[in-house]
C-alpha cells in the first residue's frame, strides 16, 4: 500500500471506531432514558403493526399531505438505506482502488440502483434544501417569521444534516465515475452502460489523468465519504436530541409502537389515567400510593412512548403550521413543545439515571453532570410562569429552567383538535401529552384558568355547563307539531323506537343549538323514523371536563350516563354534537358502554339515499319554509366548516358535504383549510368557556375565510362550531367586513328548508329526488 492509503485506513478506522462506540453509548443512553418512563402495553397485534410500519415507510403516507416533499424524502430516505453498500465498498478501495463488493459488486441490478439512488438522493436533497430555503422564517409572515414552519427549529443541525447527505451522495457519484474511468483505463471490459448506466459519462472527464492519478483520487474521496459518514455518527452520537438526524432510526420504532395497531391517527379517544400502566379504577382513589402521579407534573411521569415521541420529533414544523393557537399568534406550538420537552428530558435524565449515592450529596455536589442537567433538575415546575415575552414565543420554553420549563399559557391554548396529530410524520401524539400535564395542574396543583371554576361547578351542581336546570332540557321540544317521546314517559324502553336521540347540554340549552335539535327532529319525523330522548335524564357526556383536565369530574358524568343508557337498553345512538358523539362512541367503552353511534349528518344522509328525506325546493323556493318551526334556512352558496371532533377525529368528511351538494339550486364552495386540514373554531379542548386574551381570536380567522368563498351560508356539524362562527360573523358585519345576508347553519336547517316546501306543506314525491352527488377530493 501507498503512503496515501495507510494514512487513509488509520484515519478512516479510526474515525470508525469513535463513531461506533459512542454511537453504541448514545443507543444505550436512549434505551435507559425511555425505561424512566412510566410503563405502557403497545405491543398488542405485532402483525398488523408490521404491516402499518411498512405501509407508512415505503407508501410514505403521513408525507403524502405535501406530495414534492413527500416525493423527495421518500428518495432521499431510500437512497440512505440503498446506498450503505457503497460505504462499505469504500472501506474496500482504501486498500484496493478497484475493488467492488463480492457477489453483487459487479452485478447490473445492484448498479443500476446505486447509480440511480446516487442521483436521486442527490437531486432530492437539494429539492428538500431548496423548500427549507423557501420556506425560512426571513421571508415569512408574522413577528420574526413566525408563520414559517421551520421557525424555532435548530438550524445548524438541518444545514448539517443536508449537507452530509449531498456531500456523500456526491462522492458516490464521484466514485462510480471514477471506477468507470478507471475501467476504461485498464481495459477489464466494465466501462459499459450495462454497468454504468447514469454515472458512465462523467468518467469522460477523468481520462486525461494517469492510472496511478485515477486510484490516489478514489482512495481520496473514499476515505472523504467514509469521513463525512462517520462525523455524522459522532455528531448525532454526541447530540441525543438531533431529532433531525434521529429520526431516521427512531421512527421506525415511534410508527410501530403508535396508539393502534391498524394505523389510525392516536386522536378520538383520549387516554385514561393510568397508574403503572393500568387505567387507575376511580372507584378505589383513596387506595392510591400518595405519591402517585395523577397525569404528568414531571418529564419522567409521561410513559416511555412519550418520551420516545419527543425524541423523535423531526422539526418540520408540519404540526405548527397547521395549529390554530400558533396561527393566531398565541405562545403555543407543537413542534416548540415537543422539542422544550426532548431537550428536558435527555437534559435530565443523568441525574435520575445516577446511583442513589450520587443524588444523597445532591446536585450541586454531584461530578460530571453538565450545567444543562443541573438546570434541568432544579427546575420545580414542569408548567408555570415562565414571564415570557408575547412577543418573543420562544421565550415560553425553558427546557434547563430556571423558572418552568414550559409556560402555562402554552398548555391552556391548545384546543385539542388534533391537527398536529393528523399532521406529523412520525406519529408524535401530542394531545395526550398536553391533556396529561393539564390533568396534573387541575387534580394535584389545582391550577387551571379561573374561567374553568364556573365550568366545573355548573357540571357539579346541574350537569351542564350552563348550570341551568334539568327540568329544563325539553323546552326546545315546545311547539312542534308532533310528539318527542320522552324515555321512561312515553315509551319504557328504547326497544319502541329506532333511535336514542341525544339532543347534548347545548341542544337543549343554547338557544342557536335548539335550531338544529328541532330541525334533525323534524327530519327524522318527516322520515318516518321514530327517537325517543332522555329528557332530564342526560347529564352532560363530560368532554370539556376532560379535555380541561378534570378527569375525576369527567368520570363521574361519564358513569353516571354509562349507567342510564344501559339500564334503558340504548344500542343506537343519533347525535347533533361532534363533541358528545365522539365521547359516546369513543370513549364510553372505556366505561362499559357500547354503542352504535351516529352523528346527525350520517343518518340524514342515508336518509337522503334511502329516498325518505327528499330536498326538492330552491333557496327562494324555501324562503318561507322555516315558518314552522324557525329552523330551516338556506341559501344559493354554501361552504362547510369541519368540525374537528367530527372531521380529524373521527373521520367523517362526505356525509355533510353529500348532504349540501344534493341541495337543489345550492352551489357548494370548499375552504382552502378543509377536511384534515380544516382550522378549528376554537371551541375544544374547553376552550368555549375560556376566554381568549392571547394574540387574534381563532373563531374570526375561521370566520374570515369561509368569508372570502363568497359564500351566502356557513354550514356546520357542530353546535360549539355554531356558536363560535357566528360569534366570528357578527364581529365581522360589525367591521363591515360582511352582510347581513350571511348566516351560519347547521346542516341539518338547510336539508329542512329544501324537503319542506315553500309553503309549509307536505314533502315533495320521490321523484324529484336529485342524485347524491359524491363529495369532492382535498
Amino acid at each position: 500500500m501507498s503512503a496515501l492509503q495507510i494514512v487513509a485506513v488509520v484515519v478512516c478506522l479510526g474515525v470508525t471506531a469513535v463513531a461506533v462506540a459512542l454511537l453504541v453509548k448514545t443507543i444505550n443512553h436512549f434505551l435507559a432514558t425511555f425505561r424512566l418512563g412510566q410503563p405502557e402495553d403497545r405491543g398488542d397485534d405485532k402483525g398488523a403493526r408490521t404491516r402499518t410500519l411498512v405501509r407508512e415507510f415505503l407508501g410514505h403516507t403521513r408525507m403524502s399531505r405535501l406530495p414534492v416533499v413527500a416525493a423527495a424524502h421518500w428518495f432521499t430516505m431510500v437512497s440512505f438505506g440503498v446506498l450503505f453498500f457503497t460505504l462499505l465498498n469504500a472501506f474496500g478501495q482504501l486498500v484496493q482502488p478497484d475493488f467492488v463488493l463480492p457477489v453483487i459488486g459487479h452485478f447490473f441490478l445492484y448498479e443500476w440502483v446505486t447509480d440511480f439512488f446516487a442521483f436521486a438522493g442527490f437531486i432530492s436533497i437539494l429539492v428538500l434544501m431548496a423548500i427549507r430555503q423557501k420556506n425560512h422564517p426571513r421571508s415569512a409572515a408574522g413577528e420574526d417569521g413566525r408563520r414559517s414552519r421551520f421557525f424555532g427549529s435548530t438550524w445548524w443541525q438541518a444545514y448539517y444534516v443536508e449537507f452530509t447527505i449531498l456531500g456523500v451522495t456526491l462522492c458516490i457519484g464521484l466514485l462510480r465515475a471514477l471506477e468507470w474511468t478507471l475501467a476504461r483505463k485498464t481495459g477489464t471490459g466494465m466501462d459499459t452502460a450495462l454497468h454504468f448506466p447514469l454515472t458512465g459519462w462523467i468518467g469522460n472527464f477523468f481520462t486525461g489523468l494517469s492510472v496511478e492519478a485515477i486510484e490516489n483520487l478514489i482512495v481520496i474521496i473514499a476515505a472523504v465519504k467514509i469521513i463525512i459518514s462517520f462525523a455524522w455518527m459522532i455528531t448525532i452520537a454526541l447530540q441525543p436530541t438531533m431529532g433531525v438526524a434521529w429520526h431516521r432510526f427512531l421512527a421506525f420504532f415511534n410508527i410501530f409502537f403508535k396508539r393502534h395497531a391498524d394505523g389510525r391517527t392516536s386522536l378520538g379517544e383520549l387516554q385514561p389515567i393510568k397508574v403503572d400502566g393500568k387505567p387507575l379504577d376511580f372507584e378505589n382513589v383513596d387506595e392510591l400510593d400518595e405519591d402517585a402521579a395523577l397525569g404528568v407534573g414531571k418529564v419522567e411521569d409521561f410513559t416511555w412512548k412519550g418520551l420516545l415521541d419527543f425524541t423523535t420529533c423531526t422539526e418540520c414544523g408540519r404540526c405548527q403550521s397547521q395549529c390554530p393557537a400558533w396561527n393566531t399568534d398565541k405562545p403555543l406550538s407543537p413542534k416548540l413543545l415537543v422539542m422544550t420537552l426532548r431537550d428536558h428530558a435527555h437534559a435530565k435524565s443523568p441525574w435520575l439515571l445516577a446511583s442513589e449515592e450520587v443524588r444523597a450529596g445532591g446536585i450541586e455536589s454531584a461530578e460530571g453532570l453538565s450545567d444543562a442537567t443541573k438546570g434541568a433538575v432544579a427546575t420545580e415546575q414542569l408548567v408555570g410562569e415562565t414571564g415570557y415575552d408575547i412577543r418573543h414565543p420562544l421565550t415560553a420554553y425553558n427546557p434547563h429552567g430556571p423558572d418552568a420549563v414550559i409556560d402555562e399559557d402554552v398548555l391552556w391554548s391548545c384546543t385539542t383538535c388534533g391537527a398536529c396529530v393528523e399532521q406529523c410524520p412520525v406519529d408524535i401524539e401530542h394531545v395526550d401529552a398536553i391533556v396529561d400535564m393539564r390533568r396534573y395542574k387541575n387534580l394535584i396543583e389545582s391550577a387551571f384558568p379561573a374561567e374553568l371554576n364556573g365550568l366545573f361547578k355548573n357540571l357539579e351542581k346541574n350537569s351542564n355547563p350552563w348550570g341551568l336546570a334539568p327540568r329544563l332540557r325539553m323546552d326546545w321540544a315546545k311547539d312542534l307539531p308532533f310528539e318527542v317521546k320522552q324515555v321512561g314517559v312515553d315509551v319504557e324502553g328504547l326497544d319502541e323506537v329506532d333511535y336514542l336521540f341525544w339532543v347534548g347540554c347545548a341542544g337543549a340549552y343554547e338557544d342557536r343549538a335548539k335550531k338544529t335539535t328541532r330541525a334533525v327532529a323534524e327530519l327524522l319525523d318527516t322520515a318516518g323514523v321514530s327517537f325517543a330522548v332522555l329528557g332530564d335524564g342526560e347529564a352532560c357526556t363530560g368532554d370539556s371536563a376532560r379535555r380541561a383536565g378534570n378527569e375525576f369530574l369527567f368520570q363521574m358524568l361519564a358513569q353516571q350516563n354509562v349507567e342510564t343508557l344501559n339500564e334503558v337498553g340504548a344500542t343506537k345512538i343519533v347525535v347533533t354534537c361532534a363533541h358528545c358523539f365522539n365521547t359516546i362512541k369513543n370513549e364510553y367503552p372505556q366505561l362499559g358502554g357500547q354503542y352504535e353511534v351516529l352523528h346527525h349528518t350520517q343518518l340524514l344522509n342515508r336518509l337522503v339515499r334511502e329516498k325518505r328525506l327528499v330536498p326538492v325546493a330552491r333557496p327562494d323556493e324555501a324562503a318561507a319554509s322555516g315558518a314552522v318551526t324557525g329552523a330551516a334556512s338556506t341559501g344559493a352558496t354554501v361552504t362547510y366548516h369541519d368540525p374537528c371532533y367530527l372531521g380529524r377525529h373521527n373521520q367523517v368528511y362526505a356525509p355533510p358535504r353529500e348532504l349540501l351538494q344534493i341541495l337543489p339550486g345550492v352551489e357548494y364552495a370548499e375552504m382552502e383549510r378543509s377536511k384534515e386540514k380544516s382550522f378549528c373554531c376554537g371551541a375544544g379542548g374547553a376552550r368555549m368557556w375560556m376566554e381568549e386574551k392571547l394574540g387574534t381570536r381563532i373563531n374570526t380567522n375561521r370566520t374570515g375565510e369561509a368569508l372570502a368563498t363568497g359564500a351566502e351560508r356557513i354550514a356546520v356539524g357542530c353546535p360549539f362550531c355554531k356558536v363560535m362562527l357566528s360569534d366570528g360573523l357578527n364581529a365581522a358585519i360589525h367591521d363591515g367586513k360582511a352582510t347581513d345576508a350571511v348566516e351560519v347553519v347547521d346542516v341539518a336547517q338547510m336539508l329542512l328548508a329544501a324537503v319542506r316546501r315553500g309553503d309549509g306543506g307536505d314533502a315533495p314525491t320521490e321523484a324529484a329526488t336529485p342524485e347524491p352527488q359524491p363529495a369532492p377530493a382535498g
